[in-house]
C-alpha cells in the first residue's frame, strides 16, 4: 500500500517540459524524471553543501611574520640591568614596532570542508528539484555553432527568452543562466564566454552551488543528460 501511494504521488508531481531549438522554437516535449525532478526542498543540506563547497573554493592568502621570521633584533635593544629601563631581549617582539605579529592570520591554514558523496548528490537533486518546481529550467535540444560567434550566441540568448517566455534570460545582468552542457564543445563555450551573466558548465561537473547561483539553467540535450544525471544520483 505504501508504496502504490509513493508511485501515484511521484506521476502526480511528474512535470512536463517543451523542448526548444536554438530558434527559441519548440521542437518536442519530455517529463522530467522524478528521481531527479522530483525531490523536495532540503534548505539545511543546501545551506551545509554549498557553504563547505565555497569554503574549498577560498583561497587563503593573508599572512603575517610572527617574531621568528621579522628582520632584525639579533642582541639585546640595551643591557638588562642599570639603564632603569624595562628589559628587553630582542626588538623582534611582538610588544615592539616592526616586530612579530602575535596570533595574524597565516597561509597555512586550511578552510577546507569534507562534503560526503550522499550529501553532496541529495543537495543536486533538491537544487535541480527547486529549479524545476520554480520554472527556472530550459531544455534546449542541441547548440550547434560552426565557429565561436558572439552575435550568434547573443542571438540564440534572445531566441530562448521570448520562446520560453524568460525574459530574465537577456534582461538580467549578472548569474541569467547557467548553460550545462551535454559534452564539452569549444565552439559554444567560446561563443558565450563574452556574456558577464551567462556561464558554461559541463553536466558531469554540475553542482548545487552553481545552479543556485543562477537564474535559469539551460540544459542541452535532454535525454542524454537525464540519463547521465539519473545515472550519477543512482551512484549514492
Amino acid at each position: 500500500m505504501t508504496a502504490e501511494k509513493k508511485i501515484t504521488k511521484t506521476e502526480q508531481e511528474a512535470i512536463e517540459m517543451p523542448i526548444f531549438s536554438m530558434d527559441g522554437e519548440k521542437v518536442g516535449s519530455t517529463t522530467l524524471p522524478a528521481s531527479i525532478f522530483g525531490a523536495p526542498w532540503r534548505a539545511d543540506l543546501i545551506h551545509q553543501v554549498t557553504t563547505a563547497m565555497q569554503a574549498n573554493l577560498r583561497q587563503n592568502r593573508a599572512h603575517t611574520k610572527d617574531r621568528s621570521e621579522v628582520s632584525g633584533g639579533g642582541k639585546r635593544p640595551w643591557k638588562q640591568k642599570g639603564t632603569g629601563q624595562a628589559r628587553h631581549s630582542s626588538t623582534r617582539s611582538p610588544i615592539w614596532r616592526h616586530g612579530g605579529i602575535t596570533f595574524g592570520p597565516r597561509v597555512d591554514r586550511d578552510y577546507s570542508e569534507k562534503i560526503n558523496k550522499k550529501m553532496r548528490l541529495g543537495a543536486l537533486v533538491s537544487a535541480l528539484s527547486k529549479k524545476a518546481k520554480d520554472g527556472e529550467i530550459i531544455l534546449v535540444d542541441t547548440f550547434t555553432f560552426a565557429e565561436p560567434k558572439t552575435a550568434v550566441a547573443k542571438g540564440v540568448l534572445g531566441a530562448l527568452a521570448k520562446g520560453a517566455d524568460a525574459a530574465s534570460l537577456v534582461a538580467k545582468k549578472k548569474n541569467a543562466a547557467l548553460l550545462a552542457l551535454s559534452s564539452y564543445n569549444a565552439n559554444t563555450i567560446r561563443s558565450f564566454q563574452n556574456f558577464g551573466n551567462v556561464d558554461t558548465e559541463e553536466l558531469r561537473n554540475l553542482n548545487p552551488l552553481a545552479i543556485l547561483s543562477h537564474k535559469y539553467l539551460v540544459i542541452e540535450n535532454p535525454e542524454a543528460a537525464f540519463k547521465a544525471l539519473e545515472k550519477r544520483v543512482a551512484a549514492k
